[in-house]
C-alpha cells in the first residue's frame, strides 16, 4: 500500500500540478491513517490556500459547529481527514470560486481514501462532492438529496456548503438545523468518541 508522503509527492509532481508546484504552492488536503470521518467538499478557498491551512474561514467555523468538533479534533486529533475534490485553489469566477477540476477527484481520491481504512462516514459538502460519489447528477437537487441524507447513510452523509451565502437556503430549510444538524453531531460524536 503506498504512503501517504509517496501519495503527497505524487501529487506535486503531477504534470497537471506543476502550476501550482513551480509557485511552491503545495496541495491542501488533510489525510492520516488513523482517520474515522472525511469531508470531502469543493476546493481549498483563497484564504485557506493562503494559509495552508484548511476549512480557514467563516464556511470552516460554521463546519465545525455543524459537526460539534473543536478546532483541536478538527485539526490534530488525526480523527478528521479532508479531501477538496480538487487540493488547490481554482480562481475567481464571476458567481465565486470556479470549480475543481472535473478529472482531479478520480486521479486521487481513492488512493488516498485506501491508505485511510479506518473511515467509518464520509462527509459530501455541496454539490460537487454529491454528484460525483452518490452519482446523483443533475437529476436530483441538493436540496432534495440533503433532505433526503438517511437514504446514504451509514457511509455519506450529504449537507449544504456551510458558506454564509448560503444562509437563504437555510431560512428557506429549517428542517436541516432542526432535524439534520442534530443527526449530524450524533453520528460525528459516536464514531469520535469509539
Amino acid at each position: 500500500m503506498d504512503t501517504l508522503k509517496a501519495i503527497f509527492n505524487r501529487i506535486k509532481a503531477d504534470p497537471d500540478n506543476i502550476q501550482f508546484t513551480r509557485k511552491n504552492i503545495e496541495p491542501l488536503y488533510y489525510a492520516a491513517s488513523s482517520a474515522k470521518i472525511l469531508i470531502i467538499g469543493q476546493a481549498p478557498g483563497e484564504k485557506a490556500q493562503k494559509t495552508m491551512i484548511i476549512w480557514n474561514d467563516p464556511s470552516g467555523i460554521r463546519l465545525r459547529e455543524w459537526m460539534g468538533v473543536s478546532d483541536d479534533t478538527f485539526y490534530h486529533s488525526g480523527k478528521i481527514a479532508v479531501l477538496p475534490m480538487d487540493f488547490y485553489f481554482p480562481g475567481k469566477g464571476k458567481h465565486g470560486d470556479v470549480p475543481p477540476r472535473a478529472d482531479f477527484a478520480s486521479k486521487w481520491h481513492q488512493q488516498l481514501i485506501k491508505a485511510m481504512p479506518d473511515v467509518k462516514l464520509t462527509l459530501l459538502v455541496g454539490s460537487y462532492a454529491q454528484r460525483y460519489y452518490l452519482k446523483t447528477g443533475s437529476k436530483q437537487t441538493l436540496t432534495q438529496v440533503v433532505k433526503h441524507y438517511r437514504n446514504y447513510l451509514p457511509n455519506y452523509f450529504p449537507l449544504v456548503h456551510p458558506s454564509p451565502r448560503n444562509n437563504i437556503w437555510m431560512k428557506k430549510n429549517p428542517w436541516f438545523e432542526e432535524e439534520v444538524l442534530p443527526d449530524l453531531k450524533t453520528h460525528i460524536h459516536q464514531i469520535l468518541s469509539r
